[in-house]
């Protein structure tokens, strides 16, 4: 215990002397090649099922002439084909081609068009663009993106692909592709059209086709260019109010309502709420502030290594205590720091933080590098064994919302210590998208919830409190049917995914196999998540979100993790440690 103690005291001292700085080592290219062929990653150095991506060969076109030209080639050649981006954020295995000879298209040196029509206010860019080339130079020309993702680390084709959003239920909405207003795609074409073709989409002509497209998960083609909505130039007021999170579940609705870009951070061990008021300004309010959101700023690579190995030393010893205290220092050093805003670009020296729209919509300062410092980088940088976490996202109708917060409340009353392996992390993030016109997004005014928590070094390692991530998991996705964020999420959230779209999923697939007949642009991976497919169970399957458990041997029942029943929700199955066998009677 006096070692736990003394590396939580280590931790947390680097933790709180940081050198935050805005520059750092750039994240690795998801896309690496030898002799042998290709491998694709993620930014997490990680699939879900920690299995190798490969592909034979990778092209970079840098033009939509040679963006064509390779989905004519593979169409020719009959190869499968995925786009990869230079960001490669996405944490499902959508990037991930089928057969040995598919190829990549990569779409990270496909980023030098962006223009800007004054008269219509749109913006229109190649797919590669990343999301701060765009905001910045759309802001430079007196506009404004009217939401965006809070992480910039994703490029404009990319984060439309998966439904990135924001946080908002004013005007168009949260969802950055319910800004979209026309597409460009290539698809596969006979041989009298060139083996593949450039069709343009746009709002209020092609309807169909841009509802099924602006959402599509890289299974329809290859965006080329997206065309975005924008408006006159504001500045954004934000005040973070730490406070109890009683009657948190009556609050939610009028808040999400009353702050355009309003969201609530719930800490549910901590029994604390943090509400994010945020309205927009006009710009001749004084202020210069920053959201440099503190989980996307550099950190140093010793603290990050420092950080997860107190965590492994936390979980292999089973210390709910030590996981507490940490999310007691996290949270303080949030409170202290504004979260990570700062009034002048440089500290946070009280609330409101008033600053233009492009210095508070999105952050992601660890992604950019230095002459000056090489110890730095993003915190959950896989060349650095610093922090290695699941993601989960739900999207609810709002009706639904109120119940399941209060059965988290109940299940966090039960013993508040279990869910401090979250609250380590950024809690449960609650924001607000708009219903959408894509035939993937969400149908009606949603809330959407994310939350981080701990993934072991090894798949068949099981997690301190494990069962009660799980029970939330299946509460969101079962009891509530809560959709699954097509680009986080681990397996078990997209069982069942395709009913839970309706009618809507039969026009998404309509367009998909009129735009790519021979599947192309589908793999066995993306197939699975797209339309919601269990596969078989095996041992430990439960561990990584693979499976729901149902017998023992879906946990690991050799270190004391076995298949039982939820705690609040009782329908739920999960992995729970215990001394001797629980029965699920």
């Amino acid at each position: 215990m006096r070692f736990l103690q003394t590396v939580l005291s280590l931790s947390i001292l680097c933790f709180l002397v940081t050198i935050r700085t805005v520059r750092s080592v750039p994240p690795q290219p998801p896309v690496q090649c030898d002799q042998t062929g290709c491998t694709v990653s993620n930014a997490y150095g990680s699939w879900p099922d920690r299995k190798t991506c490969k592909a034979a060969n990778v092209t970079y076109p840098t033009t939509e002439e040679e963006l064509r030209k390779a989905v004519a080639y593979a169409s020719e050649h009959n190869l499968k084909v995925k786009t990869v981006t230079k960001f490669s954020h996405t944490i499902p295995k959508l990037a991930c081609p089928s057969g040995s000879d598919a190829l990549l298209i990569s779409t990270s040196k496909y980023n030098s068009v962006i223009e800007i029509e004054p008269d219509r206010l749109t913006v229109t860019a190649d797919s590669g663009v990343s999301l701060r080339e765009l905001i910045d130079k759309v802001e430079g020309a007196g506009f404004s993106i009217g939401t965006s993702p809070y992480w910039e680390g994703v490029s404009i084709g990319g984060l439309i692909s998966t439904g990135s959003h924001g946080s908002s239920w004013s005007g168009r909405g949260g969802s950055v592709h319910d800004h979209v207003v026309g597409i460009s795609l290539v698809v596969p074409a006979n041989s009298s059209e060139g083996f593949a073709k450039v069709i343009r989409i746009e709002e209020g002509r092609d309807d169909y086709l841009l509802n099924a497209v602006k959402v599509s998960l890289g299974v329809v083609g290859v965006i080329s260019k997206v065309k975005l909505s924008i408006e006159k130039a504001f500045k954004r007021s934000v005040t973070y109010n730490f406070t109890s999170d009683v009657a948190l579940e009556d609050i939610f609705m009028e808040h999400g309502k009353n702050f355009e870009f309003g969201d609530i951070t719930w800490y549910p061990s901590r029994k604390t709420a943090v509400y994010r008021y945020d309205f927009r300004s006009p710009v001749n309010v004084s202020g210069n502030g920053v959201n440099d959101f503190i989980g996307f700023q550099s950190n140093s690579i010793l603290v990050s290594k420092g950080v997860r190995a107190l965590e492994k030393a936390l979980e292999s010893s089973k210390s709910e205590n030590g996981k507490c205290k940490t999310a007691d220092t996290t949270l303080a050093y949030k409170k202290l720091t504004g979260n990570g805003l700062k009034n002048n670009g440089i500290l946070f020296t009280g609330y409101p933080v008033i600053g233009n729209q492009s210095l508070i919509q999105s952050s992601g300062s660890c992604l950019y590098s230095s002459s000056i410092r090489i110890d730095v980088s993003c915190s959950w940088d896989p060349r650095y064994n610093g922090l290695f976490f699941y993601e989960t996202t739900a999207i609810f109708p709002v009706s639904r919302f109120r119940d399941f917060l209060l059965d988290i409340k109940k299940l966090r009353d039960l013993k508040p210590e279990r869910l401090c392996g979250i609250d380590i992390y950024n809690g449960i993030l609650i924001r607000f998208i708009k219903g959408s016109k894509a035939y993937l997004g969400q149908t009606e005014d949603s809330v959407v919830i994310d939350f981080n928590y701990y993934r072991a070094n090894d798949a068949l390692t099981p997690r301190l409190n494990q069962d009660v991530m799980e029970e939330m998991e299946q509460m969101a996705f079962s009891k509530y049917g809560a959709k699954p964020h097509w680009g986080k999420n681990r397996k078990v959230g997209f069982f069942g995914v395709k009913q839970k779209y309706g009618p809507n999923f039969e026009k998404f697939l309509k367009v998909k196999n009129k735009l790519d007949p021979k599947q192309m642009f589908s793999s066995e991976w993306s197939d699975e998540l797209l339309f919601g497919r269990e596969g078989s169970k095996y041992d430990g399957c439960a561990l990584e979100g693979n499976c729901v458990c149902s017998e023992d041997r879906h946990c690991s029942p050799s270190k004391g993790y076995f298949c039982t029943q939820g705690l609040v929700y009782t329908e739920a199955r999960v992995c729970r440690f215990a001394s001797a066998r629980v029965s699920m009677s």
